[in-house]
């Protein structure tokens, strides 16, 4: 029998899940100042936004906990509308780290969600300090950086290297959906796969 013949083996066998993997049921999306008048001065931010919504899209499939924050949105205005539409309520923060919407992680405290997702802007200002004050509260944190920017490239770039070798796990935006998918051949892996398949804008 070849290889692609094989039968699947049976569940009982099948390796024990890593701990380094995310799942849907311990993770909350975190959507970081994706706001009106911050997008326009970071480049390529139509492809940001539609990485984020697609993040957003595949976390309410697969019963991912969301949650997004705004920076002093009386001077910057709120979320898009494209990524509002698909959130609840959006804490506002002056502080730059997202630790000071404590109401957002206990919340997840209480669901048993220890892991965190994280997408928006600026990568090297609240996103960064969000994940060293998740980190030193016990979160295990992942980033899809083809879902973080910043203004300009290095900043972005050096804080991608910095939370990475402070303890922070790179992935990209399609890895983290199959990643909560976990399985092919159920009716949400055909919704994860239309993600997966979207044209950027």
């Amino acid at each position: 029998m070849s290889a692609a013949a094989q039968p699947l083996p049976p569940e009982d066998q099948a390796l024990p899940r890593s701990p380094e993997l995310m799942n849907a049921e311990e993770t909350g999306l975190l959507v970081v100042d994706m706001q009106e008048r911050l997008l326009p001065v970071i480049p390529h931010h139509d492809q940001l936004v539609w990485n984020c919504r697609r993040l957003l899209d595949g976390a309410t499939a697969l019963g991912v906990a969301r949650a997004a924050t705004e920076q002093y949105p009386e001077k910057l205005g709120g979320t898009v509308e494209q990524l509002a539409s698909r959130l609840g309520d959006r804490p506002g923060k002056l502080a730059f780290s997202c630790g000071a919407c404590g109401e957002i992680f206990s919340g997840w405290r209480n669901e048993n969600r220890y892991r965190v997702l994280i997408c928006g802007i600026e990568t090297h200002v609240c996103v960064q300090q969000t994940v060293f004050d998740l980190i030193a509260d016990g979160y295990q944190v992942y980033l899809a950086v083809d879902a973080l920017a910043s203004r300009h490239e290095v900043d972005r770039d050096v804080a991608l290297r910095r939370m990475e070798s402070g303890g922070a796990t790179l992935t990209t935006v399609e890895a983290a959906l199959f990643e909560w998918c976990r399985v092919a051949g159920t009716a949400v892996f055909k919704t994860i796969s239309g993600l997966a398949k979207e044209s950027p804008p």
